[in-house]
């Protein structure tokens, strides 16, 4: 009887042993066209680490079909070099921490699917495959700010606020000169200028120079 227990121990312990391998992801991802996604897939061995270690990503289209390898890793990255995903998968991971991550540059709205992480880090070989669904989708008009917009923004917002204060600022010069003009101002002897009348403030320029020189009064002076 001992030995028949003992012998039942030992298979449970190794049937214990070889599910112990745990893989976690996110259920549903939401990307943008262009705009790279990362799925990520976590795992959990209670074997060290080594060479033999594998990662495999599979890809099923969201209409059906057969599945299709995307990804391999051991020791290094083996990304897919034909098919629906060819130079546009990156290795994000890092096995030594239990991440098997991975990265989709570019995607299309085509790439909507379901992704499958698995892992085998023998002889922890068997566990759970969970699935990620993929769904790209554009973004929004409102949210398409890009750096050469922002930037268009920081420049010119400035500037127009430095407009206004200062087309804001001539008008109250316009509206202290009208009020001059009303109530009988006279210029003196200092803001009469040397010219003939007839030669310069005669000329559209000359009433604008004129113009301009009173601008520069300050907005404190009282009209006499």
């Amino acid at each position: 009887m001992r030995g028949w227990a003992a012998g039942g121990l030992l298979l449970l312990y190794g049937v214990c042993n070889a599910l112990s391998l745990e893989i976690n992801v996110d259920p549903e991802v939401q990307a943008f066209v262009d705009e790279q996604v990362t799925l990520k897939c976590t795992f959990r061995s209670f074997s060290p680490i080594t060479q033999k270690l594998t990662v495999d990503w599979t890809y099923q289209p969201l209409t059906g079909g057969r599945m299709e390898t995307i990804f391999h890793y051991q020791s290094i990255a083996y990304p897919a070099v034909v098919g629906t995903f060819r130079d546009r998968i990156s290795w994000v991971g890092n096995v030594a921490k239990g991440d098997a991550s991975i990265a989709i540059q570019n995607p299309m709205m085509n790439d909507n699917g379901t992704f499958t992480c698995a892992v085998k880090n023998p002889p922890d070989v068997h566990h759970n495959i969970p699935q990620t669904k993929l769904t790209v989708t554009h973004r929004g008009f409102s949210f398409q700010l890009t750096s050469a917009v922002l930037l268009s923004i920081l420049v010119f917002l400035p500037s127009a606020i430095v407009v206004i204060l200062l087309l804001v600022r001539m008008g109250r010069k316009f509206g202290v000169l009208k009020h001059r003009k009303k109530s009988g101002y006279k210029k003196s002897s200092i803001e009469v200028s040397d010219k003939p009348e007839d030669t310069e403030q005669g000329t559209c320029l000359g009433r604008m120079g004129t113009w301009c020189l009173q601008c520069v009064d300050t907005d404190d002076e009282e009209p006499y």
